[in-house]
């Protein structure tokens, strides 16, 4: 399995991931940058275990090509982003495994704004087998509270939850599945005025209560209860880096990331007629429908943060959103993924409204819909088999080759991908009846059954 992946770079710690390639990283990373005419990076690093052995070995790196670091300490990755924004830096790195297991770790990196992915992250690779890397002496500069800069903005550009102009105080349960987003969400929810309940928001880099990752929804199970129990007004979780939200209405219903997005923007488009709005292949048609219907332009493309950013940038797009929890708003931010950030506009839109989370999505057509599956493939066929898959499939159904495949029937849709992040292929389905959903389901995974 290769740990240069489409849009990071990521693996299991002391297997695929060592601190000698740690390194290596480092000196090809600050080559790009100084062969870019940049002179200086910004570093984050989240609650892992392995973490801080691999921010030394990084480090050692980066310097040893004379690019200067200011290491930001450890924080979600939006903060790593929103550094690229408010500090004079050229790039950045976060060392991260997002959502992955405790045993994983890994790098998301940053030149100018942009994180890069694709071929550039391939480009990393062969600097690293060639050992092409410059040579210098980069300086250090620890930022002790950056933290507190990322809170005084969410302060500054967010009404007070308790505020007067709003119709009532919220109650939210917030479950940071002891990831980096521990280290900040609940104390900006505290400083905007919310009834916050926390639930998992002490640091571990074990995780030791659930998977961090709330697209999963057996994840989510220990929020349902809370947000019941506490009879909140919605519940929200994190991934392991902060930047995937994941919600619940006050009924414990899971809202998935593409109605989330669909609610963001139903509001934008209010305030910007024609907007656009982007989300990806395992988005709902009902997503795609109403955005249209509201006035708006629906673009779907590829799956992935990095390449979500880069065709909003190439677009205009006001928002962006996909079914894992990245959301995306240009609209009154900068236009990267930021789970506490949509947490926040998710709560602004209950202060501002009278009726119940769930009264937001009474009037969309309702569909039976699967969430992301997983299909076991690996790494080294995922890519064939779906190519094979979709041959079988053009035979009868029109298809979207967007990203992989998603075919189209009467009534609804399916869709077959590979993950650029573990060894596995991504299914969706949705249909305006669950029979016609289970039939294609089954049909699909026969279809696979004989190419994996």
């Amino acid at each position: 399995m290769s740990i240069f992946r489409e849009y990071d770079i990521r693996g299991v710690y002391g297997t695929a991931l060592t601190e000698k390639i740690a390194e290596d990283i480092g000196c090809a990373f600050g080559t790009l940058i100084k062969r870019g005419r940049g002179k200086t990076v910004s570093m984050g690093h989240d609650v892992r275990l392995s973490t801080p052995s691999l921010r030394e070995a990084l480090l050692k790196g980066i310097l040893s090509t004379g690019i200067n670091v200011v290491d930001i300490g450890s924080c979600p990755t939006p903060v790593l982003y929103f550094s690229l924004y408010n500090l004079s830096v050229d790039g950045g790195v976060m060392i991260t495994a997002s959502h992955n297991p405790g045993e994983y770790n890994g790098f998301k990196l940053c030149v100018g704004k942009r994180t890069i992915f694709g071929e550039e992250i391939q480009a990393i690779k062969i600097a690293i087998d060639r050992q092409d890397f410059d040579q210098g002496s980069g300086s250090l500069t620890v930022l002790e509270n950056f933290l507190s800069s990322y809170l005084d903005y969410f302060t500054g550009h967010f009404e007070p939850f308790t505020s007067k102009k709003y119709e009532r105080p919220i109650r939210v349960v917030m479950d940071c599945g002891n990831g980096a987003a521990s280290l900040n969400a609940p104390e900006i929810f505290k400083a905007l005025g919310a009834d916050l309940i926390p639930l998992y928001c002490e640091p571990d880099g074990r995780f030791p209560n659930h998977h961090p990752d709330p697209t999963v929804a057996e994840n989510l199970a220990d929020l349902i209860v809370e947000v019941k129990k506490h009879k909140a007004d919605l519940g929200i979780a994190f991934d392991g880096d902060g930047d995937r939200l994941g919600a619940v209405d006050e009924h414990g219903e899971i809202i998935w990331g593409d109605r989330l997005t669909l609610l963001f923007a139903t509001k934008i488009l209010e305030k910007s007629p024609g907007a656009s709005i982007v989300s990806e292949v395992k988005a709902s048609q009902v997503f795609y429908d109403e955005v249209a219907r509201l006035g708006g332009t629906a673009i779907m493309w590829k799956a992935g943060h990095s390449l979500i950013k880069d065709k909003m940038r190439e677009t205009g797009a006001l928002l962006a959103g996909e079914m894992s929890g990245h959301l995306f708003f240009a609209d009154r931010y900068f236009g990267y993924d930021d789970a506490t950030y949509a947490a926040c506009r998710l709560v602004e839109i209950l202060c501002e409204g009278s009726g119940p989370l769930s009264s937001y999505f009474a009037g969309f057509p309702q569909t039976f819909s699967t969430p992301e599956l997983r299909a076991d493939c690996p790494d080294d066929k995922k890519f064939e088999v779906v190519e094979k898959c979709r041959a079988l499939l053009k035979q009868e159904f029109k298809t979207i080759d967007v990203d992989g495949v998603r075919f189209l029937f009467k009534g609804g849709w399916g869709l077959v991908r590979a993950s650029n992040t573990q060894p596995a292929l991504v299914l969706r389905f949705e249909a305006d009846q669950m029979s016609l959903l289970q039939e294609m389901e089954k049909k699909t995974r026969q279809i696979l059954a004989g190419l994996c």
